[in-house]
């Protein structure tokens, strides 16, 4: 039994068996089954309103589904807490608490103190190395409302990062941040990747995806595709997820490949 359960941890991080939740009696996402090796870089696809941030919220147990199962490593959420961070979308978030840079980073510790615990030195000192890897080490005394953005998201991202996890959720990271964060971000996130962590990201911009991510989820309540990148992200599933408005994206998706293509000829 013990040598199952190892096997399955060296190649699953995440399965999802017959998930379905709804908000007030309306259905929003509806029998979702899936499973996800671990060490990919992960892209949640979908329109608005699609079920994107509602499967990540279901796997950390922040809503409650009506029915279904999902194990981390083949073991539930409770049994490896402390192994999944999770960075919320940044307009949930009350950015006028009176709390530091310094203090919100270091929240990513709090699982492993436990309550009533100070954080050690040996936290603080971490705290400053991830604040330093992501460009806001001089933003640490700062109060997190003073910050831009981009450097609030960088925070959160650091937070995550100190609780050295082993897989990460990240719920629209790239929405309203500049274009130095956003490299920042990615840049990070596949460092995770090369440290066989394992991360999901919601996001909207198909114009990335491709030069984001390794493998794909694509829903729009149902689950419409999920796999490798170059096996899923394709014309009929877009079409599959995205409906009537994929013709838009799929124009707007040349346009914008024809001009990056003009910028590098000149």
């Amino acid at each position: 039994m013990n040598d199952n359960i190892e096997q399955k941890e060296n190649t699953i991080a995440l399965e999802v068996h017959q998930l379905s939740v709804s908000y007030d009696k309306n259905p929003v996402l509806w029998d979702i089954s899936l499973q996800v090796p671990t060490g990919k870089l992960v892209g949640i696809i979908g329109p608005n309103g699609a079920g994107k941030s509602t499967l990540l919220k279901a796997s950390l147990g922040l809503i409650k589904p009506i029915s279904g199962k999902i194990d981390f490593f083949g073991l539930p959420l409770k049994q490896i807490r402390q192994r999944v961070a999770y960075v919320p979308q940044r307009e949930t978030v009350d950015w006028d608490f009176p709390i530091t840079v310094e203090d919100l980073v270091l929240m990513g510790r709090y699982g492993k103190l436990g309550l009533f615990r100070w954080p050690r030195q040996a936290d603080i000192a971490a705290a400053n190395h991830y604040m330093e890897m992501v460009g806001i080490s001089q933003f640490a005394k700062r109060q997190i409302s003073q910050l831009s953005g981009g450097q609030q998201q960088r925070a959160f991202l650091a937070r995550a990062l100190l609780q050295e996890a082993d897989i990460y959720f990240m719920d629209e990271p790239f929405t309203g941040i500049d274009l130095a964060t956003e490299s920042v971000i990615v840049n990070m996130l596949k460092k995770l990747i090369q440290q066989g962590k394992t991360v999901f990201v919601v996001h909207h911009d198909l114009n990335t995806v491709e030069s984001y991510f390794d493998w794909a989820i694509l829903i729009n309540m149902r689950l419409v595709a999920c796999g490798p990148l170059d096996e899923v992200f394709t014309p009929d599933t877009l079409n599959a997820t995205y409906g009537k408005s994929f013709a838009l994206f799929g124009e707007a998706l040349k346009l914008s490949q024809s001009k990056t293509i003009g910028l590098k000829s000149e």
